[in-house]
């Protein structure tokens, strides 16, 4: 996707009608200084489960966890920037990736592990907590109900 032309109609059309591979390219954010340091490379391609922090704009300084990546677009869905709409409801609001920056990468991802060449130990300290970790630390899941009732033993 090289244009040479600098018309404003020729760059639009570039990205509207650019291939995959392009658009992932266009959605690859920078790193934080200290994960720049630690993988030693300084953008890397947004995924969901990442931790990005908003950099310009008026929810400047959040840091929330990438829900939703929108290729179409161009943009990305965070966990708890919402907009209010006229009729009182609230909604995701997508917001472009020229305005963020990566505080946590997802590890759970093989190929990412080897891309940045860490190991698996920190894609398990990296992890999204789950319900299943949830269970554990809590202790045992409750039982399920079962089509007959249990009877109590005197």
């Amino acid at each position: 996707m090289t244009v040479h032309s600098s018309l404003p109609r020729k760059q639009r059309k570039a990205l509207y009608t650019a291939h995959q591979t392009a658009r992932r390219r266009h959605l690859a954010l920078s790193l934080s200084r200290e994960l720049r340091s630690r993988y030693g490379r300084r953008r890397i391609t947004v995924k969901k489960g990442d931790t990005v922090r908003v950099m310009s704009g008026s929810f400047v300084g959040r840091e929330e966890r990438v829900t939703k990546v929108d290729y179409r677009d161009y943009s990305l869905v965070l966990d708890n920037i919402t907009v209010k709409k006229a009729d009182g409801k609230m909604k995701k609001l997508p917001i472009s990736p020229h305005h963020l920056m990566i505080t946590k990468l997802d590890l759970a991802d093989p190929w990412r592990r080897r891309i940045l060449k860490a190991p698996a130990e920190e894609a398990a300290a990296s992890a999204p907590e789950t319900a299943s970790d949830a269970e554990t630390e809590e202790g045992p899941a409750p039982a399920t109900s079962s089509a007959e009732p249990e009877e109590e033993e005197p």
